[in-house]
This record gives C-alpha cells, sequence and structure tokens, in this order.
C-alpha cells in the first residue's frame, strides 16, 4: 500500500505547464497539469540530454523537451518514435483538489 506525500493543490500547477518537487537526494520531479486536468509525474530530466522537462511545453499527454524538441509521454516517460529512451515516472494521486506523489517512489527512484 502506498504511503502519499501531499505536493500541492491542483490549482497551483498551471494548466499545460508544470511544477518542480525538490527531492532529499536525486533530481527534482516534474509534476504537469494537461488541460484535461489530468496530472502526472516525471523526473525532471529528458532522457536524451537531460534537459529540464518542467520547462517544455504540454500538449495532449505529450511534453516538448525545450532543448531538442522530443516528444515524451506523460504517462509511460518514453519518447516518441524515432527517439528512443525514456525517463523515470512517479505515481500520482489527485483527492479532494490536492496532487499527492508516493513516497516510497520519492525517496527510491532515480536517484543518481
Amino acid at each position: 500500500m502506498s504511503e502519499w506525500k501531499t505536493i500541492c493543490k491542483l490549482e497551483d500547477i498551471p494548466v499545460l505547464g508544470a511544477r518542480r518537487v525538490r527531492r532529499e537526494r536525486g533530481a527534482e520531479v516534474a509534476v504537469f497539469r494537461n488541460a484535461e486536468n489530468k496530472v502526472f509525474a516525471l523526473l525532471d530530466r529528458c532522457p536524451h540530454k537531460g534537459g529540464p522537462l518542467s520547462q517544455g511545453i504540454v500538449y495532449g499527454q505529450t511534453v516538448a523537451c525545450p532543448l531538442h524538441n522530443w516528444q515524451i509521454d506523460l504517462s509511460s516517460g518514453c519518447a516518441a518514435e524515432p527517439d528512443e529512451g525514456c525517463t523515470q515516472s512517479f505515481e500520482v494521486l489527485v483527492s479532494n483538489g490536492e496532487v499527492s506523489l508516493d513516497l516510497n517512489e520519492l525517496n527510491t527512484l532515480a536517484l543518481d
């Protein structure tokens, strides 16, 4: 069973934008909100050259990396073909207008 850490309110994430979450260890996590108010969380690092995905353009369920326009699926963290590679994705819970991330994942995934 997951233990959830409340990150922010849904309204704190701009529509078609992102908010960054700092961790004690590891790279920051980018929390995205699309036009349908769906929320996704990825490591804030493009699998190509490490660009900050939180600064990319969100459309549908995709974010375009601001460095080289790689298209990253917000659900899986994987690049669209013909590009290859994935960034770590994180579980998200939205309840009563609050956005939470899985605390175990925050503490254990992608800490390099």
